[in-house]
This record gives C-alpha cells, structure tokens and sequence, in this order.
C-alpha cells in the first residue's frame, strides 16, 4: 500500500505562503461554507420555484438529480483532479497547495472545508458548464440548488470525519473509510460523503484493511 512518508497530528495551521494576504485566502472556519452557500441554494430554489413555476414535484427531481450528481463530481475531482501527480516542479507545488497540504496536515482545523477563494471560481465554473447542457434557466436553478446542497454535506462531512468522535452508525463508517485513505493507501477510498463511486469503481479498501482500521480506531 502507498503509505504516506510525512503525516502531521496538528490541529494548527502550517504556512504556506509569505505573503499574509494570500496565506489568509487558504484558510476558512467550517461555518463559512453554511453562511455563504446556504442563501446560494436558497436563491436558485426560489427562481426555481417563484419566477420559474416550477411544480414541487418537478423541483424535487431535478434537485436530487443535482445532489446525486454532486457524488460522481465529488469523487471525480478527488480522484483525478485533487490526486493528479504532476511531473514539474511547479506543478508539485500547485498540487500540494490544492491538495497535498491536507494530506500532510490533515487535522488542520482551518484547512479542512474549501476557502471561499477557491469554492466560488470553481461553483462559477461548474455553473457555466451546466448552462451548456441545461437549456432552461429554471431547470438549472433546480439541478444546481441540488448540486450545492451536496457541495455543503461533503464539504462540513470533512470535517467531521476529521474532527468529530462518531461512536456508531454510518458517520462511523463512512469516517474508517476517509481515514484509511489518510493513514493507510492515499490512491484509495476517494469518496468522503459516501464510499458509493469507490464502490462502483473498485477503488475501495479491503475487508481486511477495512477491519484492521475498525480494530485501530477502537484502542
């Protein structure tokens, strides 16, 4: 298995850039996603369903369409946009301010939900591609209330699988599943709100690992 050669246990932040502007733009309390993003999904439900005359019924479909979405989306980025290993210099750097810094410090409390910096270029972005594929507005607005709700779970259900003591239930396996892919094989278990794709894909652990690390959480 591909185990990590550096795996920090801080819980504080270690710095990543001189400048302090720009090293306060990669970090961000877990409440700042649910202040920001949680009007974003409002607003885009009611153009929806005001302006939009979108039925309940309607509304309800799309908009779990765009959450079930969210996992693929989710599991995608992880897996081959967070988890690409560049050959270049600089792009090691830009991977590892994206990504490689988590896995080095991955109790970094202030590192463990996507700054505002970075969420809202990449939301934009996600946005503008849809309206290639939707050609209704207020289908969109539907599809993409759902697609942020799902943004919202997996992003505060990352910190909780690092910060948070789930004594059972499926947050208990779903955070054995996100902690094997730290401490154990980091080009495994991709999914962080639900191990589904990894499944699907056969990109998950063992039952043997699976059970070594229930043993391990539980001393």
């Amino acid at each position: 298995m591909a185990k990590r050669n550096f795996i920090s246990n801080s819980t504080e932040s270690s710095r990543m850039f001189k400048s302090d502007l720009l090293e306060s733009l990669t970090k961000v309390h877990w409440s700042v996603p649910i202040i920001f993003y949680l009007p974003v999904i409002v607003y885009f439900s009611w153009r929806a369903l005001g302006p939009g005359g979108l039925s309940i019924l309607n509304y309800m479909g799309y908009f779990v369409s765009g959450l079930a979405f969210w996992t693929i989306f989710e599991y995608a980025l992880h897996r081959w946009v967070f988890h690409y290993h560049p050959t270049s210099e600089w792009g090691k750097r830009i991977a590892f301010i994206f990504h490689g810094v988590h896995h080095d410090y991955p109790k970094d409390r202030l590192r463990l939900v996507m700054p505002l910096s970075a969420s809202i270029p990449l939301a934009a972005f996600v946005y503008y591609l849809f309206t290639l594929f939707f050609n209704s507005d207020i289908i969109l607005a539907a599809f993409f209330s759902g697609f942020m709700l799902g943004y919202l779970i997996y992003d505060e259900c990352h910190y909780a699988m690092h910060h948070a003591n789930f004594k059972s239930g499926i947050f208990k396996r779903i955070k054995q599943h996100h902690m094997l892919h730290h401490y154990a094989d980091p080009e495994h278990g991709f999914g962080v709100s639900s191990a589904l794709w990894d499944e699907i894909l056969r990109s998950g652990f063992t039952k043997e690992e699976d059970k070594e690390n229930k043993i391990s959480m539980n001393k």
